[in-house]
C-alpha cells in the first residue's frame, strides 16, 4: 500500500506538539504545505510553537489538551473535525518518562506514564480514527522509543509504555490496511529533548549528579528533534512500519535481534552506569 506523498494542503494532528519531536514535526510539514493541527498540556509552550510554526507560512489550530483525559481528546477530535473536516494525517506524539527499576518506582507513577505514553495513544486512536475510517484514507503514526524495541535498565515502566505502543501499533497496522490507511511506528534513540531533564526519578541517593550528566549527554551528543521528523515525513510517504531513528537504536535493536545474550550483556553495563553515584 503507498503512502502519502504530497503533504500540500494535508490535515495533520500532532499531539505533544508544544516542544521537542512534536514542535520539529509540525515545522517539517508546515515547510510542506501542510495545514497544521497541534495540541499540548502546556498552554504557553504551545502558543509559542504556533508562533513558530506559522511563521513557516502553515495555517495552525492549537489547542491545549490532556491527552491522559479521554474526554479533552474526544472533545479535541470533535473541534478538529468541525473546524478542519477531516483529518489526513494523526500523529500521537505525547509522552513522558520515569527513571527507576521495578521494585523502586512507585504504582502512582506507573499509572501516570501509563495514562499518558499508552492510554494518551489509544485515546487518540479511538477519537480520530472513524473518521479516517470512513474516508478510507490516511496515515497514523505513533511514537514509541528504541526502548520500545529493547529493554533498558532502571527504565522498567516507560519501557513497559513504549513496548506496549509498539505491540499496539503493529497489530494496528494489519487491522488499518483494508481501509487503506498506513501505520507507522517510530522509535527514536538518544534524542536531545527535554524528557530526560523532566522526568520522574526513582533511583539511589547520590544518582542526581548522574542524572545532571545523563541530561548533559543528552544535550550535547543527542540528535536533533529534526532528524526524527525527517524519519516521520519518510515513514509516512514510503508507509514504512517499524521506524528506528539513530545509529544507537537501529544497532540495539540488531544485536538483539541477532544476539539476546550480547544484548544483555550491554544492558547490564548501561545498568551499572545509571545506577553508579560516581
Amino acid at each position: 500500500m503507498p503512502g502519502i506523498k504530497d503533504f500540500k494542503s494535508k490535515i495533520v494532528v500532532i499531539t505533544g506538539a508544544a516542544s521537542g519531536i512534536g514542535k520539529a514535526a509540525a515545522k517539517a510539514f508546515a515547510s510542506e504545505g501542510a495545514d497544521l493541527v497541534i495540541a499540548d498540556n502546556d498552554a504557553q509552550r504551545l502558543e509559542d510553537a504556533a508562533k513558530e510554526i506559522k511563521a513557516c507560512g502553515a495555517t495552525v489550530l492549537a489547542q491545549q489538551v490532556d491527552v491522559s483525559k479521554r474526554k479533552e481528546v474526544e472533545s479535541f477530535a470533535e473541534l478538529v473535525i468541525r473546524e478542519r473536516g477531516h483529518v489526513d494525517i494523526l500523529i500521537n506524539n505525547a509522552g513522558v518518562g520515569v527513571g527507576g527499576s521495578l521494585l523502586d518506582t512507585n504504582i502512582e507513577d506507573f499509572e501516570w506514564i501509563f495514562s499518558i505514553n499508552y492510554w494518551g495513544v489509544v485515546y487518540g486512536l479511538k477519537a480520530f480514527l472513524p473518521y479516517m475510517v470512513a474516508r478510507k484514507y490516511g496515515h497514523v503514526v505513533n511514537t514509541a522509543s528504541g526502548a520500545g524495541l529493547c529493554s533498558m535498565a532502571s527504565m522498567s515502566a516507560y519501557c513497559s509504555t513504549k513496548f506496549a505502543v509498539v505491540g499496539l501499533s503493529e497489530t494496528l497496522r494489519a487491522e488499518m490496511r483494508r481501509f487503506g490507511i498506513g501505520v507507522s511506528t517510530i522509535c527514536p534513540g538518544i534524542i536531545n529533548t527535554n524528557i530526560v531533564a523532566e522526568s520522574r526519578m526513582h533511583l539511589p541517593e547520590g544518582f542526581r549528579a548522574n542524572r545532571n550528566r545523563l541530561v548533559d549527554f543528552y544535550r550535547r551528543f543527542g540528535w536533533p528533534p529534526e532528524r526524527v521528523a525527517k524519519s516521520i515525513l519518510s515513514a509516512v510517504r514510503h508507509n514504512r512500519s517499524i521506524v528506528p531513528v539513530g545509529p544507537e537504536a537501529w544497532a540495539q535493536w540488531f544485536t538483539k535481534r541477532i544476539s539476546q545474550k550480547f544484548f544483555d550483556a550491554m544492558n547490564e553495563v548501561s545498568g551499572r552506569f545509571l545506577m553508579s553515584s560516581k
